[in-house]
């Protein structure tokens, strides 16, 4: 039995998070603390036994210190993520994703006194690592070049979070994960974005030539590999979490709109004719690609949900007419 902290733990991956955990650790106590933003959903996780919800920001230190007595574990996944939110506003992004890992870090290290035993584990993502071209993947020694305000931001916290365990000794750990996807996701992101508006037949803006390259990840196989990183993964470790899942943003839109198109009983082609073409986004990077080696030699650990098998389930949740 134990009492583990989870921040963001109302937001897409952490109220996931919260589930996986709380069905893997029945003993231990949950605290989640979440700023109950436009992106939370308290409701997913409200009424759990052994889980508290408390509202604050992870940069209000007196907040963080409350919710961290008694906490020997901590899961960092607040954060402000969507790139085109940090690029019409980014201060916010650097309040929330530097300074507020800065203000956990600063109280994990009074809160745990130097005790090896505790784990803090920083959720971050591959976009701190910018850009490939045609070839190559990300690994824990790729250069950080980040490309937005939103990457910059994290990158900042990745780079805090390593310092802390050097100079320090606190135990840190760093995840760094592909696009995450899955029921219940927020509106704003590709996937989910694009499941509401074909579905009630409104255009779907595609940037540039839509050709950008993501390496796709369910949200349940992200959670398991966190899990595994805090029970396994050694102080100082990075973990680069993909779902071995390249597509481009064409080619996955398309397989979305077939999908919709068999189940709502639209003519093949319907869905597709809504996506339209847009003006690029600044500072759009063109290829993210994970390299899971690692992640399954040290963590044991593999993806388990194939992209249809993950978008069958995620479209059947946004029509209500599946299980999430």
């Amino acid at each position: 039995m134990g009492r583990i902290l989870i921040t963001g733990g109302a937001g897409f991956i952490g109220s996931n998070f919260v589930h996986f955990w709380r069905n893997r650790h029945p003993g231990d106590e949950i605290v989640v603390l979440d700023k109950l933003t436009y992106a939370a959903d308290p409701s997913q996780i409200e009424g759990l036994e052994s889980v508290h919800l408390v509202q604050g920001d992870v940069a209000d230190a007196a907040r963080v210190r409350e919710v961290l007595d008694g906490v020997d574990r901590l899961v960092h996944f607040a954060a402000e993520s969507h790139v085109d939110r940090s690029i019409s506003g980014p201060a916010e992004f650097i309040q929330t994703n530097l300074l507020g890992t800065f203000t956990l870090l600063e109280e994990a290290r009074r809160a745990w006194a130097g005790d090896p035993s505790c784990r803090f584990l920083h959720v971050s993502t591959d976009e701190v690592f910018g850009s490939l071209d045609e070839s190559g993947k990300f690994t824990s020694d790729s250069p950080y070049r980040p490309n937005s305000p939103y990457s910059a931001s994290k990158a900042g916290a990745d780079h805090l979070v390593r310092a802390y365990g050097k100079t320090y000794g606190l135990p840190v750990l760093i995840t760094n994960c592909s696009n995450n996807y899955g029921p219940r996701q927020h509106p704003e992101k590709l996937i989910p974005k694009a499941i509401t508006a074909l579905a009630v037949g409104k255009p779907v803006p595609v940037y540039g030539d839509g050709l950008n390259i993501r390496d796709w990840l369910f949200v349940d196989d992200h959670c398991e590999a966190i899990s595994l990183a805090v029970e396994r993964g050694l102080p100082g470790s990075i973990h680069l979490i993909g779902g071995d899942c390249e597509l481009t943003n064409l080619d996955l839109l398309g397989r979305i709109c077939e999908r919709l198109d068999r189940r709502l009983g639209r003519a093949a082609g319907s869905s597709r004719s809504l996506l339209t073409f847009v003006p690029d986004r600044p500072g759009h990077d063109r290829r993210y690609a994970i390299d899971t080696t690692a992640a399954k030699q040290t963590l044991g650990w593999s993806p388990r949900v194939s992209l249809d098998q993950g978008l069958d389930r995620t479209i059947a949740c946004y029509l209500g007419k599946g299980p999430n």
